[in-house]
């Protein structure tokens, strides 16, 4: 039996934001069964960096979770705005954020952050050889430390499990992987 699309008989928006926006459908599912009530998370793209400055070390921040009520520690990571480029949005990101520019980029991955409720995408990106240049350039409601780690202290952080952030656990594994 091949799987298939579900159809779409009514969408409605219950709420709009810039970076949230809730959709209710009413589905009919392949078996027939009207599905009239499914949620559907509207979210921008995202992006994150793992970032190595000139002498190798990985850059890292710590801020306030609001929704775990934890500071968590994690790598760069913000939204892509409205028409800009994923890697456009990902150097802007880490220069805001850190002060840090520059060094060689590359495409790692691209991770659905939950396709089962959440219509976007979370591209990941590996800078080599950044240097910082500036300062940080935060949004009013960012309050973000950055700091650097030897990659080894990096990896024993992620075997312990301190990062809880899967859309940044899983580029770091990816990371880590293909370095052996």
């Amino acid at each position: 039996m091949a799987i298939k699309k579900w159809e779409i008989l009514k969408s409605e928006y219950l709420f709009k934001r810039p970076w949230l926006t809730v959709r209710k459908d009413a589905l009919r599912l392949p078996n027939g069964i009207i599905h009239d009530e499914f949620y559907v998370l509207e979210y921008p793209e995202w992006i994150n960096v793992i970032a190595e400055d000139t002498e190798g070390n990985l850059i890292l921040e710590r801020q306030y979770r609001h929704g775990l009520k934890e500071i968590s520690t994690e790598i760069c990571a913000g939204v892509v705005e409205k028409g800009e480029d994923v890697l456009t949005a990902a150097q802007r990101e880490l220069k805001e954020e850190t002060g840090y520019e520059g060094g060689e980029w590359t495409k790692l991955m691209t991770i659905a952050p939950n396709p089962g409720s959440m219509n976007n995408l979370c591209h990941c990106f590996l800078a080599k050889g950044v240097r910082q240049t500036g300062s940080q350039q935060l949004d009013k409601t960012e309050d973000i430390e950055f700091f650097t780690l030897p990659k080894d202290q990096v990896y024993d952080l992620l075997c312990r499990g301190e990062f809880h952030q899967a859309l940044m656990v899983a580029p770091l594994w990816k990371y880590f992987a293909t370095r052996i």
